[in-house]
């Protein structure tokens, strides 16, 4: 039996060749989630705003975090993530970087927000030093 920790790992491992494949290709991608369901089976998911073929990310990651929110409060799910591109500055560091920001939670309370600072140079994307630290836990938490 796998630890909510190992559950959300396999579900991060699962949605973040995506994101990595969109910035090697686009330099750039729009926020999009996953969650493992009850039985175990992971479904990736996106969000999209109507009327925009070119909209802004805080309003993607809003839509994703609200309707994975109500499917894992109404007991749907057993882990959720959102993965999206950030601006930070890594520990230890002086300059800010980009990052791909995965938030992770668990039905079990594990709450984690994984974060992998990136570069691309020549067209080539390379990988800092992956940092993590506690998620706020909200996904699962009832109103």
């Amino acid at each position: 039996m796998s630890t909510p920790k190992e559950e959300v790992e396999t579900l991060m491992n699962s949605l973040l060749p995506f994101a990595k494949q969109m910035l090697a290709k686009h330099g750039e991608f729009y926020p999009y989630g996953g969650y493992i369901a009850l039985n175990g089976k992971i479904t990736h998911v996106g969000g999209q705003i109507e009327g925009t073929d070119h909209p802004k990310s805080q309003p993607i990651i809003d839509l994703l975090r609200e309707n994975l929110k109500q499917k894992a409060q109404s007991g749907e799910l057993k882990a959720v993530a959102i993965i999206y591109d950030v601006r930070i500055k890594p520990p230890g560091e002086k300059d800010k970087t980009d990052a791909i920001q995965v938030c992770l939670d668990h039905e079990g309370g594990y709450s984690a927000e994984v974060l992998f600072p990136y570069t691309i140079a020549n067209g080539e994307l390379q990988f800092g030093k992956t940092f993590a630290h506690k998620g706020d836990g909200k996904m699962f938490l009832k109103k």
